[in-house]
């Protein structure tokens, strides 16, 4: 992620972006951008407010020993104005560069900063010579960005859509 993380800088910094490792005094940020992703899916359980941040802070916690243990290195903050905004996690390998998570703060979404990132990870990709690769559950607004982005979806895994965009140009139909 190094890799990325150098090479995005500057086409980041003209649109006013940065990225950053990620650090332990983050660890409560991190917990909410994750639980922004969940609002919708856990309003209408019975929980009080207090039970719900437990539980996502709980997920939030499990994701990131995850993440940590299986793609160190991972994980970056997404930044505007000197302050973090998002989360994204890319792992890079000989393969392919996988884009295992990008989430903004819901008032940084549909602002065009997912398609930035997207157009820097496509770049990045394609000068490797290497697939983007990601999983997308079928039903995210994000997934019509992918589509339009050139990705295909190569199998659909539980949940999940596998979709890859290959190296230099869009997905075969």
């Amino acid at each position: 992620m190094a890799g990325f993380l150098a090479f995005s800088s500057a086409g980041l910094a003209a649109a006013g972006l940065a990225l950053r490792p990620a650090r332990e005094e983050d660890a409560a940020f991190i917990a909410a951008v994750y639980a922004s992703t969940r609002e919708e899916e856990l309003r209408p359980v019975p929980w009080t407010a207090e039970q719900k941040k437990a539980f996502t802070d709980w997920q939030s916690a499990q994701q990131e020993r995850h993440y940590a243990q299986h793609y160190p290195g991972a994980e970056r903050l997404v930044v505007a104005q000197g302050a973090p905004i998002g989360r994204l996690y890319v792992d890079t390998t000989r393969l392919e560069v996988r884009l295992m998570e990008v989430t903004l703060l819901p008032a940084f979404r549909n602002r065009g900063i997912g398609s930035r990132l997207m157009d820097e990870l496509l770049r990045y990709a394609d000068l490797l010579g290497l697939e983007l690769s990601l999983h997308v559950e079928p039903f995210n607004p994000a997934k019509r960005m992918y589509d339009r982005l050139g990705f295909a979806t190569r199998e659909t895994r539980g949940l999940y859509e596998f979709m890859v965009r290959p190296a230099g140009g869009r997905a075969a139909s």
